[in-house]
């Protein structure tokens, strides 16, 4: 995992990884904003005749924006790149994998947007079932981490690795597939989460985290 961490770092200066990043930025950011200014709205018409309205409803919305994006930026980050994710991946087959690129079959949109949202609804879906068990785990000190690390990195690895893989297994062998290499998509998933708690580096981390997909990947496809 290590040499394919380096490998799409090298990467990174790729005109079309450059490209992806800064759309899967751009609407990542636009998203949020989006919703930042939505929850204004609505708490400036909540407070209306109330003493300092609009700069109340401008801090609740502030602060309630920042936390989203602490909760929600893995999510929402992985839908947009998953949407553009097949351009990461063939830049990464184009370089590195080429024999493999001549005979992928491009995802089609509606079925990337479908694993995008199916991704973020399954992230949002399993960590407020095991939100119970992070609250139980915070007199351990490091219990709520550590299965917050557990929990995502086995969501992560197989959201990144799916968007390779349909491009070059149907269904049946993309489920073999997953169940021969489980190990490896779990220590992907380790790393990809890894990344996304490291301040600013977790602006790069749904694009490195599909480039190293594709390298395990292709070293493991059947």
């Amino acid at each position: 995992m290590v040499r394919a961490l380096l490998l799409s770092l090298a990467q990174l200066g790729d005109p079309a990884i450059r490209r992806v990043l800064a759309k899967s930025l751009g609407v990542t950011l636009a998203i949020f904003a989006a919703l930042g200014a939505a929850i204004w709205w609505g708490l400036d018409a909540a407070l209306a005749g109330w003493r300092y309205q609009g700069a109340l409803a401008g801090v609740a919305a502030s602060v309630a924006t920042l936390l989203a994006l602490w909760l929600l930026f893995r999510a929402v980050a992985v839908l947009v790149v998953g949407m553009l994710a097949d351009d990461v991946v063939a830049a990464v087959e184009r370089r590195h994998y080429p024999a493999a690129l001549a005979s992928a079959r491009a995802v089609p949109v509606h079925r990337s947007m479908r694993m995008g949202l199916w991704s973020a609804a399954r992230f949002l879906l399993v960590n407020l079932v095991m939100t119970p068990v992070y609250l139980a785990l915070l007199v351990t000190g490091i219990g709520t981490a550590a299965a917050f690390f557990v929990v995502n990195a086995w969501l992560l690895g197989r959201d990144l690795t799916d968007m390779v893989a349909s491009r070059h297994l149907p269904g049946a062998a993309m489920r073999d597939w997953r169940t021969a290499n489980a190990g490896g998509r779990f220590v992907l998933g380790l790393a990809g989460t890894g990344l996304f708690v490291v301040p600013v580096v977790n602006l790069l981390a749904p694009v490195l985290g599909a480039a190293m997909a594709t390298h395990l990947f292709h070293r493991t496809r059947p």
